[in-house]
């Protein structure tokens, strides 16, 4: 079983950054691909990137150039950046693990003006 918890929500102002972080702990499989989704009321969950084992990593199309997914495994944490930060980016931000399903209790960010 694997625990994702992620830390660093809250209040972030526009135009500015987003920074998340996600801890992993349990039985991390060899082959990890680390993900986060985003989810707003209303709308499903989406998936903005990831990065496996491997370093490699993928973007949704519509937030290249603006977001940046890595990590410091040592930690077993991933880390998430999102910069010039828009009113649409305010949603609730979900790590995840894909080869056990492992999915993070969320945590929210609210977008100033």
């Amino acid at each position: 079983q694997v625990q994702l918890v992620e830390s660093g929500g809250g209040l972030v102002q526009a135009g500015g950054s987003l920074r998340l972080s996600c801890t992993a702990s349990g039985a991390i499989p060899e082959n990890y691909i680390m993900g986060w989704y985003r989810q707003t009321p209303g709308k499903f969950r989406e998936l903005i990137g990831s990065i496996t084992s491997t370093d490699s990593t993928n973007y949704m199309t519509s937030l290249k150039g603006r977001i940046t997914i890595s990590k410091d495994w040592a930690k077993k944490t991933v880390h998430l950046q999102i910069d010039n930060v828009k009113p649409e980016d305010a949603a609730v931000y979900y790590c995840s693990e894909y080869w056990s399903r492992a999915l993070g209790q969320g945590i929210r960010v609210i977008v100033s003006s």
